[in-house]
């Protein structure tokens, strides 16, 4: 069995690949904010640069007397076929809600799904366990209320860096209430899974001032509620893990993918060669191919009448 890095890797077409690498050459290098100033600057400059879209419907979710903030995109020109519970990345202290209003406008329409966004509670100021709880709450409320608000109880799951990591918190505590089954699938977009120092990734982004803001607090970070690779990864459910080779959290999807699996769960690895971090929402035809696959494998969930029985 060839467990190499090449031979995970998506095929990728030359002039595709190409093309990559120019954008990637002429893109200047980017970094976190190194503290709290810092990350209040990148606020207002994202603040400036986001407005959103008018397909977007601005809502709340209430449970158990917390109110959470969604945006809700849904399909144009198609029914609605089930609900896709999206948990925005940011690092912890970026909520990127309102700048996936695009990418999840396209995604409503390519799959049917209606797109739940959600705004979960940042930190420095909301630290661990602000974030999980509000995309817990929302969770629920979905499994309680889809069918009656959407017309669809179809729910599946979907987490891009910081979300990915929430989107595995929130599939452990789901599975902890014995509902994770709720949720026909889960896409986890190079999230970090292991926030402690054991793993190659944690040991290259311990020092960033995500880590510090978001769980600087725990005094254990291999709970599984911080570190989702730590837990018991038993009967959740069809998981698809998406990252480029060139990715600092590489090691922690490499991980997280032999974790599930080894727990006996359906897990899909696809690692895209030479791209970096966050390259699935960026515009080069990578990024472009790696979004169309992940619609399609949404949309083979949506269509297994083996998960959701007959219509």
């Amino acid at each position: 069995m060839d467990f190499s890095l090449r031979s995970l890797s998506q095929p990728v077409p030359a002039v595709e690949a190409a093309a990559t690498e120019e954008f990637y050459a002429a893109r200047p290098a980017g970094r976190g904010p190194e503290c709290y100033d810092d990350l209040l600057a990148v606020r207002a400059e994202r603040d400036g640069r986001f407005v959103g879209s008018d397909r977007a419907i601005v809502d709340s979710v209430r449970v158990d007397g917390r109110v959470v903030p969604v945006r809700i995109v849904e399909p144009v020109g198609r029914p609605i076929v089930g609900v896709l519970l999206h948990l925005p990345g940011g690092g912890f202290y970026l909520s990127s809600a309102v700048a996936d209003d695009e990418r999840n406008a396209r995604r409503a329409d390519a799959t049917g799904l209606t797109v739940i966004s959600v705004d979960y509670r940042l930190a420095p100021e909301c630290p661990w366990p602000a974030a999980p709880d509000d995309c817990l709450a929302v969770a629920e409320w979905l499994i309680d209320h889809a069918r009656e608000r959407f017309g669809t109880d179809r729910l599946v799951l979907g987490g891009f860096s910081a979300g990915a990591t929430l989107a595995a918190v929130t599939l452990l505590r789901l599975r902890a209430r014995g509902t994770a089954a709720a949720f026909g699938g889960a896409v986890l977009e190079a999230g970090t899974y292991d926030l402690t120092t054991h793993s190659p990734s944690g040991s290259a982004v311990f020092d960033d001032y995500f880590v510090e803001a978001y769980a600087g607090g725990v005094a254990d970070r291999s709970d599984p509620e911080v570190s989702p690779a730590y837990g018991d990864l038993r009967d959740l459910p069809p998981t698809l893990l998406v990252v480029g080779s060139d990715d600092v959290v590489l090691a922690d999807n490499l991980l997280m993918a032999a974790r599930l699996s080894a727990a006996g769960n359906r897990v899909d690895l696809r690692v895209y060669p030479d791209v970096p971090h966050g390259f699935s929402i960026h515009p080069t035809p990578v990024g472009r191919r790696a979004a169309v696959a992940v619609d399609e494998w949404f949309a083979e969930r949506m269509a297994s009448r083996h998960q959701w029985g007959a219509c």
